[in-house]
């Protein structure tokens, strides 16, 4: 009786596999749409049993057809979700291995890094790389070996879709995990991310580094610059992770750099302001937009919040901005008539170094006189807003200096 059952299961496996052979396109894509809906979350042994032992037949069939194919696009849908059915298979090593020995993980990156390759296609790419580096630290190291980290990082900022950017994101995080031999390598590869132009790829890898900064443990000096630089970005949800990653970082190696760039920010150089101005000239054809503000003034404003959020996390960070003249570069962000918001959060963050620290809050009273020190000290939010040219012209030029060691008032 037995026997006789599986016979009928080995002719009916002989005769799926002789279609595949023989049929055109719309067959084989029938036959895949009819092994993925029968054999959804099935185990290694369970797939055997519905091939009668000869899954590997099957399977071997859909990786030569994905090679031939996979630039055109044929099924490719149906074959990589018919591929994710072997690969996420509990006790199915013996497939990944088969998978891996036709060159199954270059495929696959080939297929994310395709400019015709469709969203959904490239994300169920992710999907298989996901299901392989899940199945342990070797398998991690061959796609990393395979140029893996810079295909999916490539792939997170040139990609338009949010699920397909996730997926680049997790893979990315799952191989900087349990895998020593390669974590530096992603997480330089999420450095090297942080200038693309995608808002949604910058934010994935601020919030990625904070995740990969514990594991790798010793900061890297690069972070720095295109760390800073996200700052002049319009995209709230981007700043939000910039300044969050600083926080992180304000125990590392490069807390110094970073609080030293931050207050070299609050003072942009003529420079950097006239480049800024020339650029957005180009880009508006003749003149500068009365809208949208310049780069360099945003990232003014985004440092001097960011100085008020870490200074009150810590007064140890407090009293290292204050040795920086940090409160000598507020005040000049507080006379920056060019740009509201600037004014605005540089006051709120000095009014907390004028409460924190008496040193500060005598050297402020002196360099502003009284009227101006009262209307600030009573609303800095909107300072800007009641002073005079003459009085902002007072903070422009401001020579205050605290050279020695300050301590936080109890």
């Amino acid at each position: 009786m037995g026997s006789a059952k599986q016979q009928t299961s080995i002719s009916r496996v002989m005769g799926i596999l002789q279609e595949w052979d023989k049929g055109s396109k719309s067959v084989r894509r029938t036959i895949l749409q009819d092994f993925i809906v029968q054999n959804q979350n099935k185990t290694g042994p369970e797939l055997e049993q519905e091939f009668a032992q000869a899954a590997s037949l099957f399977l071997t069939r859909l990786t030569a057809w994905l090679r031939l194919t996979y630039m055109t696009g044929n099924c490719l849908t149906e074959l990589l979700q018919s591929l994710t059915v072997f690969l996420s298979a509990s006790s199915g090593h013996k497939f990944m291995a088969e998978f891996m020995e036709v060159g199954g993980i270059l495929t696959l990156l080939e297929i994310i890094g395709l400019k015709q390759a469709k969203e959904y296609d490239k994300a169920e790419a992710l999907k298989c790389l996901h299901h392989i580096a899940n199945a342990g630290r070797k398998y991690k190291e061959l796609i990393c070996e395979s140029y893996g980290i810079r295909a999916v990082a490539e792939c997170l900022a040139k990609s338009k879709s949010e699920e397909t950017q996730d997926a680049c994101r997790n893979l990315l995080l799952m191989l900087a995990q349990g895998n020593p031999k390669y974590q530096n390598q992603v997480y330089k590869g999420l450095i090297a991310l942080l200038p693309c132009s995608s808002p949604k790829a910058q934010q994935m890898a601020c919030n990625a580094l904070r995740t990969v900064q514990p594991i790798v443990g010793t900061a890297n000096a690069t972070i720095i610059e295109p760390l800073l630089n996200l700052l002049r970005t319009l995209h709230l949800e981007v700043q939000f992770e910039v300044i969050e990653l600083l926080k992180d970082l304000m125990d590392s190696e490069v807390t110094d750099s970073l609080l030293s760039g931050l207050v070299a920010l609050l003072r942009p150089a003529l420079e950097d302001v006239l480049a800024a101005v020339d650029t957005a000239d180009e880009n508006d054809g003749s003149k500068l937009s009365a809208t949208a503000p310049l780069p360099v003034f945003v990232q003014q404003a985004a440092a001097a919040k960011t100085i008020g959020i870490l200074a009150r996390d810590s007064n140890k960070v407090a009293e290292s901005l204050v040795q920086l003249r940090v409160t000598h570069h507020l005040m000049y962000a507080m006379g920056n008539t060019d740009y509201a918001d600037s004014q605005r959060q540089a006051s709120i963050t000095l009014e907390h170094f004028c409460r924190t620290f008496s040193i500060v809050d005598d050297h402020v009273r002196d360099a502003m006189g009284e009227a101006l020190y009262d209307l600030f000290m009573s609303n800095p939010e909107t300072l800007y807003l009641n002073m005079s040219h003459v009085q902002a012209d007072v903070l422009v030029s401001n020579k205050v200096n605290i050279p020695r060691l300050v301590q936080a008032v109890d």
